[in-house]
């Protein structure tokens, strides 16, 4: 018996994906998630036929750590920080023939760019505590760390109460200098074990969307930082109208300890957090006979600690199956 139509194939698409950043509250104050851009429309859900799946994500974001407190980027501290970077992810996901029955898997690969600048406020300082410059300014753009999901189990409880499980992995393949401000890449490898819960009200238009991760980062060898786990979480509720839908996203970001290294040590661990709000418009059409679903949402932050701090986070996402 099939559990999803396909109107709702569209389903996982870049739902494993945590769409990252060049780093904050871990080094460079951001780490690789983004809150509140992690969940998107069906994420819990693994379509129950063999098809491909073609993502297409945007995501722009420009923020802060402002006045001067201490952000430790490269093995040194920087007095505040600006940050702006557009970061393009392509993903390729395999839904695996696997028969009837309540679980399907499914495999994903992401290749992303990333446009990248930052800009510190005031003064550069070394592990020595000596100045380096003020005002430094660096951009970059490249390819960005590969990430890839070996494995994505999905669950049906119902026809309308879905949960995919899935092992992620970002490998440490964009360019990295401990003497740039600016990084492609952040030299790190990180392990993200994620769950994600799809409850759809079909009578009423309604549906309701939630992604739970946990981030595990190896050491920067090269600055001899080391980024504590990160906890997060993004919910998500649409209201459908035909081929419209429209609601709210939440995220937030919560790191679960200290940062470790010389640069974190001098700055108490630098422990972050993040919380972002606001709306999505989601937009379900035909490519020919090929499901395709559109969405953009916008998620400024409400409150931080130690991570960027942004009023122009925007995502826009697409997705076809095929």
């Amino acid at each position: 018996m099939k559990r999803a139509s396909t109107a709702t194939l569209t389903a996982l698409a870049a739902g494993a994906l945590l769409a990252p950043i060049a780093g904050h509250a871990t080094e460079g104050a951001l780490g690789r998630p983004v809150a509140g851009t992690s969940v998107t429309p069906n994420v819990g859900v693994v379509p129950d036929q063999p098809v491909w799946i073609a993502n297409f994500q945007e995501v722009y974001l420009d923020g802060s750590v402002g006045g001067s407190r201490p952000v430790p980027v490269g093995g040194r501290t920087t007095a505040g920080i600006d940050g702006k970077l557009s970061l393009t992810l392509a993903t390729m996901m395999k839904v695996w023939d696997t028969g009837p029955g309540a679980w399907n898997f499914a495999s994903a690969f992401t290749l992303p760019y990333i446009w990248t600048t930052a800009r510190t406020n005031l003064v550069v300082t070394g592990p020595a505590g000596g100045t380096f410059s003020r005002g430094n300014s660096d951009r970059s753009s490249n390819l960005y760390d590969l990430y890839f999901s070996p494995i994505i189990a999905g669950y049906h409880f119902s026809k309308t109460s879905h949960m995919s499980l899935s092992f992620n992995i970002w490998a440490p393949t964009g360019q990295y200098d401990k003497n740039s401000l600016s990084n492609p890449g952040l030299n790190v490898w990180t392990f993200v074990p994620q769950v994600a819960f799809t409850h759809l009200m079909p009578a009423y238009g309604l549906e309701f969307n939630a992604v739970g991760a946990l981030q595990f980062y190896t050491r920067n060898n090269d600055t001899n930082y080391h980024n504590a786990p990160l906890f997060t979480l993004d919910v998500m509720g649409v209201k459908k109208f035909g081929h419209l839908g429209a609601g709210i996203v939440m995220g937030t970001v919560q790191q679960l300890g200290d940062d470790s290294g010389p640069t974190a040590d001098r700055l108490n661990g630098f422990r972050g957090r993040d919380f972002s709000v606001g709306p999505i418009v989601t937009y379900d059409t035909k490519l020919g006979h090929h499901p395709l679903s559109m969405s953009l949402r916008w998620v400024p932050t409400v409150a931080s600690k130690n991570r960027l701090d942004s009023t122009a986070t925007v995502q826009a996402t697409a997705t076809l199956v095929f």
